[in-house]
């Protein structure tokens, strides 16, 4: 191995230093000096700054490309796509049951839209983004589809479409029975992330969100936001604003906030006004749907961050919601907009000791709502006549959600998943309690997968908590001898849970000999509330630590060993793992940051952070200052620490996580580590977050992931090869 990292070092050297350029800034924070030494980075115009990242870039290319078996996982993946044929998503169904569709075949990068009338009618392509002649409209063209919305008679289709990665995108819409598509084309908007496209009940057009700023290196990105309405075959650059600090300046819109216009059903008497941030429970507001529309500005405060409400719903008059109110499992209540009563509603399902409910779906029947415990384990109740009848499921699943027509209708369909489970998507009979199959995603076997096995565990933390751990491996191959390279996945933030679900490259990974552990860790929702304010702002060490405790007993019970571990981090998954390398970098033998927030000091001043504030804090608060400073990856490195090796990756286009982040922290990795372990710096040219690009670049990806881990981890299959190319 040390023959193999000589040559590895002189590769590098041939390709020239690689010490980033370095003009150190000092900022006082509240009396404490703090000196930024690749301040600099953060410019993507300077010349020098683009240049080390683009041969920062070579230079991980050209070493993954010395990797023996460096696009396995990009090939088989292409290969299983192949044996399965095609891919169904975003799936709507309108209420005169007409289906509307993403599908992408194996052989094809992106995929198009698809209609039928009815579950068995004819599949009919209606808009492919590849083909040219079809767009008759040249400034999209290679754009692929990142959301779909019918208006409620199905007649009209809203398409969204991005390009290379950006999540700014661009609306068209089109008359489903003559495929016309009208020629104004909506801009600056971002309907796949915030707000959605939400049809007039006469579906003669839609709410959207407009970004006034869409260059994600200003400081004014997505800042100032507005809720449009739009009418079909109006000029769209002569916006109808109707929810928007500007237009309802007494309601005090901070610029950070999205202001979303919220529609369940068409029949509903109003409109809900959202301020969506990165917390779950948002102030909110109502308007009578005529007033709106008859161009009135008489919003009213529905409830407040602080009454805990999560998932709300209408339903005529009616409110149903989740609350957070004293319930950290939550509790599915129901007041009326009229005399709202949000800290003590009426309460149909109370909350549970150890399962926490997730979501629901009203139909005419009553309200199905879905529950898991330690985010692992689902199960399906319907609450009908004051009762809670739990319903049996097909198959043991992991992970559960519903799609329901609403309050006027009795369809309910359910999509389950699992660690070992491909996605199934079932129709429920309530009259004779009955899931029927309803795949459009053809549902194959995986013979080569028969012998890996799935195991639900809890880690008892430093501080006593128990932290759910899923590992998954090849029984047949698994000796609990200490020597399974382990790849251990991380996240923790915003209340999001790591829920189960069939991924393939997990499984790949577990037949080649090793172990996959998903870490719970604090910051996440898979406990509840509690679990996710347990890693959040003062409480964030938690998710490291966290990680750190998962490892160290994977180790003490032989499933691995230190030079047999690498950690996993994506997006504010790069706290969790950044942390834990630059806290214990003793611990593991390799890492791997995927477009990681790994500056949390100055994560504020990206074209995301305002919006962050409320998860991880601001540092114009003494406080959290010091939170911030302590969960700052990048802060924490130490010069002459012998670090593992880490990939680091990043998106020119990421809008989420500005590239700049993972280009200091890499920066001042290879400056600092002391050890022979390389860094790498990886940035995608074609993407940004990790959405909006073709399947065949996200595999690739994630085999140069799974590669590098396998590499650092001994594996004979990934060492590199004798020759290097010159």
């Amino acid at each position: 191995m040390n023959k193999l990292l000589s040559i590895i070092t002189l590769f590098f050297l041939k390709l020239g230093a690689q010490n980033a350029p370095s003009f150190p800034v000092t900022d006082k924070y509240f009396g404490t000096n703090i000196v930024d030494p690749y301040r600099n980075l953060e410019d993507l115009r300077d010349l020098k700054t683009t240049s080390w990242m683009k041969l920062q870039t070579e230079k991980a290319d050209a070493i993954l490309n010395t990797l023996s078996n460096r696009d396995y996982y990009a090939k088989k993946r292409l290969v299983l796509d192949q044996r399965q044929g095609y891919i169904v998503s975003d799936l709507k169904i309108t209420a005169n049951d007409r289906y509307f569709y993403l599908k992408k075949a194996a052989d094809e990068k992106i995929a198009k839209v698809y209609y039928k009338d009815g579950l068995n009618g004819e599949e009919e392509l209606l808009y492919d983004p590849t083909n040219l002649k079809d767009n008759s409209l040249s400034s999209i063209y290679g754009y692929s589809v990142n959301l779909i919305s019918p208006s409620w008679d199905g007649n009209k289709l809203a398409i969204s479409v991005a390009e290379k990665g950006k999540e700014v995108s661009q609306i068209i819409v089109m008359d489903v029975s003559s495929r016309k598509i009208y020629p104004e084309i909506i801009s600056q908007t971002n309907p796949s992330s915030v707000g959605g496209i939400k049809w007039l009940e006469d579906n003669t057009g839609f709410f959207y969100i407009y970004y006034p700023v869409i260059d994600i290196t200003s400081d004014l990105f997505s800042s100032n936001t507005e809720s449009v309405l739009y009418k079909i075959g109006e000029d769209p650059n002569r916006r109808n604003v109707v929810f928007s600090n500007i237009n309802n300046p007494d309601l005090k819109i901070s610029a950070e906030k999205f202001p979303a216009i919220l529609v369940f059903n068409s029949d509903d008497p109003y409109y809900i006004g959202i301020l969506v941030d990165v917390e779950d429970n948002r102030k909110t507001f109502v308007i009578k749907k005529e007033d709106l529309l008859n161009g009135k500005k008489n919003w009213t405060s529905l409830y407040n961050k602080e009454d805990k409400v999560f998932y709300i719903r209408l339903a005529g008059e009616e409110v149903i919601f989740l609350s957070g109110y004293n319930s950290p499992n939550f509790k599915l209540c129901k007041t009326t907009v009229k005399q709202s009563d949000f800290r003590n509603p009426k309460i149909l399902v109370p909350e549970k000791k150890d399962e926490v409910i997730k979501n629901y779906a009203i139909t005419k029947d009553g309200i199905y709502f879905t529950t898991t415990k330690n985010g692992v384990e689902a199960k399906l109740y319907l609450y009908k006549d004051g009762k809670e009848i739990p319903i049996t499921l097909p198959y043991v699943f992991g992970n559960i959600s519903l799609q329901s027509k609403g309050k006027n209708f009795s369809d309910l369909w359910i999509t389950c998943s699992g660690w070992l489970n491909e996605e199934q998507r079932f129709k429920y009979n309530l009259k004779e309690n009955h899931f029927i199959p309803e795949n459009l995603t053809p549902i194959i076997e995986y013979p080569e997968f028969k012998d890996i096995i799935v195991e639900e565990l809890t880690v008892k933390s430093r501080d006593n908590e128990d932290i759910p751990l899923s590992l998954i491996y090849n029984k047949s191959s698994l000796k609990k001898d200490g020597t399974a390279p382990t790849l251990i996945d991380a996240y923790g933030a915003y209340g999001i849970s790591r829920s189960p679900f069939f991924a393939k490259s997990y499984l790949l990974w577990a037949n080649q000999g090793g172990v996959v552990a998903v870490a719970h860790v604090r910051g996440g929702g898979e406990k509840g509330e509690e679990w996710h304010l347990g890693g959040y702002k003062e409480t964030k060490p938690n998710s490291w630590k966290d990680l750190i405790d998962c490892t160290e007993y994977l180790i003490k019970e032989k499933y691995t060993s230190k030079d047999k571990t690498a950690i996993w981090g994506t997006s504010a998954g790069g706290i969790t793992v950044g942390r834990a390398m630059t806290e214990r970098p003793d611990l593991f033998k390799a890492a791997i940051v995927e477009v990681g927030m790994t500056n949390m000091l100055r994560f504020e001043n990206t074209p995301n952070g305002e919006g962050n504030i409320k998860e991880f804090g601001t540092a114009k608060n003494p406080e959290e200052f010091k939170n911030l400073l302590e969960m700052d990856a990048y802060h924490h490195i130490k010069k002459g620490t012998k670090y593992p090796a880490t990939l680091i990756t990043g998106g020119i286009n990421d809008n989420r996580v500005i590239v700049w982040q993972p280009t200091k922290f890499a920066a001042k990795l290879m400056a600092g580590n002391a050890s022979s372990n390389p860094v790498l710096l990886k940035i995608d040219y074609e993407g940004g977050h990790g959405n909006n690009i073709p399947m065949e670049q996200r595999y690739a990806s994630l085999g140069d992931i799974f590669a590098f881990a396998f590499w650092q981890l001994g594996h004979p299959d990934y060492q590199p090869k004798e020759n290097l190319k010159k």
